[in-house]
């Protein structure tokens, strides 16, 4: 039973936080739309800042393992994949419910560099870095490091422009930006 509370919690919270922000929903909101108790919130949370790191932590997770399984799912050669990171995005920015980064969003909200929060939203970003890294590495970049660093900055910018825009189209002009980028670098 404590699990399902804790359960229904993180979803609704994560739900409430990614349509409107993480400062425009109240701890009393949370509650009554789980239908969870207010004791049950803080046997699980100590605080409503601990409830927002544990749903960035999630949807860390899920969200790295959906772009993992997307690029995999494509079934391309090892120097297509870093490009396949953009039609994943393309995919995600059709969604509905699509309403930019929860990290950037978060540490937009979260401004202060040194709250958990912002640095867990850090993290995601980091991990999605390296993750980057790892497939330009695969596809023989020489500066796979350096190149995953700017790869990232067009998926930021993709998202936050698809924000704007929303349209997919963002995804689709990265894309010919980081082809652009990569083809004019080195592979070993």
């Amino acid at each position: 039973m404590a699990t399902q509370a804790r359960a229904r919690l993180l979803s609704t919270a994560e739900d409430l936080f990614y349509a409107e922000g993480v400062r425009a929903v109240g701890v009393d909101r949370i509650l009554t739309e789980s239908g969870v108790g207010r004791a049950s919130f803080y046997r699980h949370f100590a605080s409503k800042d601990d409830l927002v790191v544990a749903v960035l932590q999630g949807r860390d997770a899920r969200w790295r393992q959906w772009l993992r399984e997307s690029v995999e799912s494509r079934a391309l050669p090892p120097e297509q994949r870093p490009l396949a990171v953009f039609d994943a995005l393309a995919e995600r920015f059709a969604r509905q419910d699509f309403r930019g980064c929860a990290f950037v969003n978060t540490m937009v909200e979260a401004a202060d560099r040194l709250s958990t929060a912002h640095q867990v939203a850090a993290a995601h970003k980091a991990s999605v870095t390296g993750y980057l890294d790892q497939l330009l590495a695969e596809a023989g970049y020489d500066e796979h490091a350096a190149l995953a660093e700017q790869l990232v900055l067009l998926v930021d910018g993709a998202i936050v422009t698809a924000v704007r825009e929303g349209t997919t189209e963002p995804a689709s002009r990265a894309r010919r930006i980081a082809a652009a980028v990569l083809a004019a670098e080195q592979r070993s």
